[in-house]
């Protein structure tokens, strides 16, 4: 029990065999529990009954029990809702809130006749009394764990649909937001959902309905509640005359998450949370499925999958202070640092490395096994493992997943491959794996605290090629530190590619000479690497040079033949790779010749595709999704490094806006545009943006409005909008946080935020600290673009006078602080000077 005021306890033998008498009873706040003090012992194997009565405040912040609130035809109205994962149900009540403890759970909330009442299941009965209260009753739930239960009291409306199988889905949202069908695309596609993993999973949906909550304030993006989901409004309400292919695509991708869990997660449940990543990784690695079951021409789990997830997390394992998949929960404090992108993203790539070497419908029937033996129970990681071995077994396959996976989750980081040609014997390579990490200065620290020579079994997949021919893929399982193979066609004109596709958990270096055929391929025909392929290839460069593996120039040659490229893929890698790099030089006095080198290689493409126009009727032609999202990016690269043309375009849309108050600016670019319009036009434009913020109803919208003024050069009006930030009234609190990265993200703008991060900290830690992610994603985001000896230093100070706060998130930022001096220190002088050497040819 946490901030609970209990009032009475009393404690009976079952079947009337009389009270047991207590002796006292007191709540123990460090370890958060209620001990109620017997005067004799307990008899083992008998049941008792247990009754408290106490009472609890229904809170104002974001965990717990709490309340919220939204204005309606200019009056607030509020309503209750619950967030208990991980460790918060014992706010609202006491009980045995630890994820093995199942129990079926019997709720009635008594409210006022004018709003409803939701919890995961269904009202059995509701009794009127006479002063206008009700009282329901909601029929018992199954087994399950205390954190998805859930109950929510507000005045919503809803639209509902059934499935195939008679499942009621609702969705409750705000009156004017279910009158204007914002929620009708959620709805639509959760009931395409439940019936796509309930024919997956070969496991029927357990519960008579599914609710979606839509709430204005919300911690997370969702919480997948068992029969009772609540995401925030931002996450699942679409207008889709205001929302772009990117925002219809986060919408989808959180609800096929949440969808995911009602299996992963509430049907089964992990036995502890040091295995939250098995749940948080499959519902993450089912985004990119369910979507694909949806949209078949977007191609997520074998495209988009390695951009947004395995080129983003590989990022933060690839620090010393990173920590293993598996971690020890000892300390209920201990918990929240679980939920991070390490258990998501590396969880769902892990999980997507073993569907892939397993192949899929092996790895599919492993999965029908594994709900079905533990369903309305709990297992653990080793749970998984066996049953996919035995599914592999079936198969014919002999592998000990336990034993390879073992290395993958109770390890950190992950290893970087290295495949050398021999010069004297024609068809042998030589392959070496190492622990990839960025700053080679913290490796060396790391590596005397734990002594550790990391070892992977890394399946190792390999082809070779020439200009004319690619030969077909090979596995090599590699499990030492450096091995000898024979390689068939591997001849001095042919070049070779590992980790085909980018499945695997790991990066891929060669000796200089292949990467040059790499390179020379790419440029006469790059298809004939598949897409994948390509950006893993840009991705790899990008971040093997920046850890000191390879030339600077490596990766700027390779991003040379992006003129020729038509895909969205490798635009898109590399547009994430330039972006870090960027952030390290763009307060640099020579920064304009990496500036023009860029624009250099962008401006074919912009050209070729130019602006998309506004005819968009809201519909969304899954074929053009490439072709969209590729213009999207290519217009994002150009306006952002200053190309003229985009510049021009950009201010002429704003200005026609203010102009004609008509907004008719394409959906895809509109963030792009009102960035761009905000940073090069007067203060005026700064003003429109912030007066459409306060009055637009779409969500979306609400959200690149007020982004679009962190774009500004002024640095007056930046600071301004901080302190706006932490005003309630303007700014939600969960969008603060947005405000003050975005801010640290223009250079303009990077001091002021990271002061003012600094001098408002106890405000923010207060507001944040208890809620996973955000004040990791606060700390990261302000300080990971910092990058002088001089900022390092401050970052060291503050830490100093906040001891023990948020620690394992200010070691991180530290390490990259210090990996971005180091990169300056060391390679900054060698990208310019090939850079100037590259811009006179």
């Amino acid at each position: 029990a946490s901030r609970v005021a209990v009032e009475k306890v009393q404690v009976a033998e079952d079947r009337a065999f009389g009270a047991v008498p207590v002796a006292g009873f007191f709540l123990y706040p460090q370890t958060q529990v209620l001990v109620v003090v017997l005067n004799r012992t307990l008899d083992a194997q008998r049941h008792y009954n247990l009754k408290i009565i106490y009472n609890a405040l229904i809170e104002n912040e974001l965990l717990g029990f709490f309340r919220s609130s939204y204005v309606i035809h200019g009056e607030r109205r509020f309503l209750g809702v619950t967030q208990f994962s991980p460790t918060h149900a014992r706010k609202a009540f006491p009980c045995f809130d630890e994820p093995i403890y199942k129990a079926t759970f019997k709720i009635s909330i008594k409210h006022q006749a004018t709003y409803l009442s939701l919890s995961n299941m269904p009202v059995e009965t509701s009794v009127f009394e006479e002063d206008g209260w009700v009282t329901d009753h909601f029929s018992q739930t199954p087994l399950m764990s205390t954190y998805y239960l859930a109950w929510a009291i507000c005045n919503f409306t809803y639209r509902e649909t059934t499935t195939k199988s008679g499942v009621v889905v609702r969705l409750y949202a705000r009156p004017d937001a279910i009158r204007r069908g914002s929620g009708d695309y959620a709805l639509h596609i959760t009931k395409r959902l439940i019936e796509f993993y309930e024919d997956y999973f070969k496991v029927p949906y357990s519960l008579p309905k599914l609710d979606l909550l839509a709430v204005p304030k919300h911690p997370y993006a969702a919480m997948e509640n068992w029969g009772l989901s609540i995401f925030v409004e931002q996450r699942i309400l679409l207008d889709p005359s205001v929302s772009s292919i990117s925002y219809l695509l986060d919408v989808t991708m959180v609800i096929v998450h949440e969808i995911c869990h009602q299996w992963f997660g509430d049907l089964v449940t992990p036995v502890w949370w040091e295995d939250v990543w098995l749940k948080e990784g499959f519902a993450h690695y089912f985004e990119f499925v369910g979507t694909d079951y949806l949209y078949p021409a977007w191609n997520m789990e074998k495209q988009r999958f390695l951009t947004d997830v395995l080129h983003e997390v590989m990022l933060l394992d690839g620090l010393a202070s990173s920590h293993p998949v598996s971690q020890e929960v000892l300390r209920a404090t201990d918990i929240d640092r679980v939920f991070d992108w390490i258990a998501y993203k590396k969880g769902a790539a892990l999980i997507r490395m073993l569907a892939n070497f397993m192949g899929h419908s092996v790895f599919q029937r492993g999965l029908q096994d594994y709900l079905t033996i533990h369903k309305y129970g709990n297992a653990a990681r080793n749970d998984l493992w066996n049953t996919l071995s035995e599914a592999l077994r079936r198969n014919g396959k002999y592998v000990n997943i336990q034993e390879v996976m073992d290395q993958w989750t109770l390890q950190m980081g992950y290893p970087v491959i290295t495949i050398l040609g021999n010069t004297t014997a024609e068809n042998r390579i030589l392959i070496t794996q190492q622990h990839f990490i960025y700053d080679i200065g913290a490796k060396t620290k790391a590596l005397q605290l734990q002594n550790s020579s990391y070892l992977w079994q890394i399946p190792l997949t390999i082809v070779v090629g020439n200009r004319s021919h690619v030969s077909s893929e090979a596995i090599i399982w590699v499990s030492n530190k450096s091995e000898h193979h024979r390689i068939a066609y591997l001849d001095r004109g042919s070049w070779i590619l590992g980790n085909i596709n980018q499945t695997g958990y790991f990066r891929v270096n060669y000796d200089l000479r292949n990467w040059r055929l790499l390179i020379d391929q790419l440029i006469r025909n790059h298809e004939v690497l598949s897409v994948s392929n390509r950006a893993a290839l840009i991705d790899d460069a990008f971040s093997l040079a920046r850890a000191g593996y390879l030339p600077q120039n490596i990766p700027l040659e390779i991003i040379r033949y992006l003129s020729e490229e038509k895909d969205f893929l490798p635009w898109h890698a590399a547009s994430r790779a330039l972006y870090p790099l960027d952030k390290l030089l763009d307060r640099m006095e020579n920064y304009n010749i990496f500036n023009e080198y860029i624009l250099k290689q962008v401006a074919t493409t912009y050209i070729k595709l130019g602006w998309p126009r506004n005819n968009f009727n809201g519909s969304l032609v899954q074929a053009s999704y490439q072709h969209e999202e590729l213009r999207r990016e290519v217009i994002m690269l150009a306006c952002s490094f200053g190309n003229k043309h985009c510049h021009q375009q950009a201010s002429t849309l704003i200005s026609d806006w203010i102009s004609s108050n008509r907004n008719r600016i394409p959906l895809n670019v509109r963030d792009i545009v009102y960035c761009t319009g905000v940073s090069l036009l007067d203060e005026d434009v700064w003003e429109f943006i912030w007066m459409k913020f306060h009055s637009t109803t779409a969500v979306s919208e609400k959200k690149i409005l007020l982004e679009a003024l962190t774009c500004s050069d002024d640095r007056n009006l930046l600071s301004r909008l901080l302190n706006l930030s932490l005003n309630s009234e303007v700014v939600l609190d969960q969008d603060a946080i947005d405000v003050i990265i975005h801010v640290a993200r223009n250079p303009h703008g990077r001091d002021l935020a990271w002061k003012f991060f600094r001098d408002k900290w106890k405000i923010l830690n207060t507001r944040y600290g208890e809620a996973l992610f955000m004040n990791s994603k606060l700390i990261s985001g302000v300080t990971e673009f910092l990058n002088t000896e001089g900022e390092l230093k401050e970052l060291k100070n503050f830490m100093k006078s906040y001891d023990g706060v948020a620690s394992a998130s200010f070691s991180r930022a530290v390490e990259t602080v210090e990996a971005n001096v180091r990169w300056k220190r060391f390679y900054q002088d060698e990208l310019f000077q090939w850079l100037g050497k590259a811009m006179r040819h």
